[in-house]
């Protein structure tokens, strides 16, 4: 019965009703629990941890209280404090009144197993923790180096990584620069052939570099290429500037421009296609009376025209169509109410992504004033005048008058209609009549199927 008992477990313990180890049976496979027939004749708690008493007597209770625990009960052995193991019993009806057989498994060599298995997550969780520290000392070194710095994947060409400045060298923005064909930013290179001279530059002992001419732009770049292996596959990191032997003389006239916008005496704006107002010089401050440019940024540039958004409509229309609109007459208003009479010019801008339109503003007021003043002002320019003259004499200054007026009126109402992109109601503010009165005189002048 011993060496059946002894080679279904590790170790068997014959446990009397009092707790008494009656009988210590061992595998004859394993030597590792030594000679343990001291423990005969003495209570069970004492070769096992303080944490394990409890245990153990709670379930040898239920045990003589005739429940047979059903799951295995695991407890750590100690001797004399020397040295301390893990056995796993699961108890058993024995022949002997009232005694209990237990049949434990070592855990020694799964204890084993789960300390290696610890200890090899946590060297992963160190190995994870430096390269995530190693990942963020590279961002941060790609995003705030003034070096254009891109990495291309030989095998598919493709860019895997970039920082800002070769974004901006490029012409494109970095999330976009990211994942596309390196091949696709330089004017007449395929992606097989702008590979193939990269490589063959970085066989060049002395540093190769390959000159290549931007997609956008159209500038004279010169990329120097360095290839590594990672990960199985080889990267080409390509340091990108532009050429000192092309490079352009400083833009003189954009220098100048730049200082008319901000000191010149007509007030300039910009503003997106939507008309709010991006940026501003002193002398649009000066124009409205404004104390800061937090006053105006940000702000539709419609607050600030005598007609609101009709005006506005104008000026974003018109230049989105032809380019630029030459002189437009209107007022500005200030957030005080006053009203300054001013000529405006509109340009629309070219840029990448989003729609600008510049304008000059200029102050006619003092002209205006200055102007000798009629009871009924002439527009008419000398040459018309003197064809008018001509009629003399031919008519009733009556007939003359009333002829020329309606010449007037219908130039005056095309324009209008024109510049309003024929809304009739803007067209009526903007002449200062009533829709009815607008549509009276278009159909006067045959202007409605025209228009309509």
């Amino acid at each position: 019965m011993s060496s059946i008992i002894g080679a279904a477990s590790d170790i068997a313990l014959v446990v009397s009703a009092e707790g008494i180890i009656l009988s210590v049976v061992l595998n004859a496979q394993s030597d590792s629990f030594g000679n343990l027939k001291h423990w005969e004749g003495r209570p069970v708690v004492d070769f096992l941890t303080r944490e394990c008493v409890p245990k153990f007597e709670t379930a040898h209770e239920a045990y003589m209280a005739g429940e047979v625990p059903r799951k295995p009960l695991e407890l750590n052995h100690s001797d004399n404090a020397v040295w301390q193991y893990p056995v796993r019993y699961t108890f058993h009806r024995f022949g002997q009144e009232n005694a209990a057989l237990l049949l434990g498994r070592d855990l020694r060599p799964i204890a084993e197993t789960q300390q290696q298995l610890v200890q090899a997550q946590i060297a992963l969780e160190q190995g994870y923790e430096a390269r995530r520290e190693f990942d963020a000392r590279f961002r941060v070194l790609l995003a705030n180096s003034d070096e254009a710095t891109v990495f291309v994947s030989v095998r598919s060409g493709r860019v895997d990584d970039a920082n800002e400045a070769a974004a901006n060298l490029l012409g494109v923005k970095l999330e976009s620069l990211k994942g596309s064909s390196f091949a696709q930013h330089f004017a007449d290179r395929s992606n097989v052939e702008l590979t193939e001279s990269l490589m063959n530059a970085t066989l060049s002992e002395e540093g190769g570099r390959v000159t290549l001419k931007a997609s956008r732009g159209r500038q004279t770049l010169v990329v120097k290429p360095v290839v590594f292996r990672a990960g199985g596959q080889r990267v080409l990191l390509c340091r990108i500037a532009s050429d000192e032997g092309t490079e352009k003389s400083p833009d003189v006239a954009a220098a100048q421009a730049l200082d008319l916008f901000r000191t010149g005496s007509d007030a300039m704006i910009f503003m997106t296609g939507k008309g709010v107002i991006t940026s501003v010089n002193e002398s649009f401050l000066d124009v409205i009376g404004a104390a800061h440019l937090s006053d105006v940024v940000g702000r539709s540039f419609a607050d600030f025209l005598g007609r609101g958004q009709i005006d506005l409509s104008v000026l974003t229309d018109h230049p989105k169509k032809g380019g630029q609109m030459r002189i437009y007459a209107t007022k500005l208003i200030n957030d005080l109410g006053a009203r300054l009479t001013v000529e405006i010019s509109a340009t629309h801008l070219e840029e990448a992504n989003d729609v600008v339109i510049g304008c000059v503003i200029r102050d006619v007021s003092r002209v205006e004033a200055a102007r000798p003043q009629s009871s009924v002002p002439s527009p008419m320019a000398p040459e018309s005048a003197r064809n008018v003259m001509d009629l003399v004499g031919s008519a009733s200054l009556k007939d003359i008058v009333a002829e020329t007026t309606d010449v007037v009126e219908k130039m005056c109402i095309e324009t209008a209609v024109e510049l309003t992109g024929n809304n009739r109601v803007a067209a009526a503010e903007m002449l200062g009549l009533s829709r009815q009165s607008l549509y009276v005189k278009l159909r006067k002048y045959g202007l409605l199927s025209k228009n309509g």
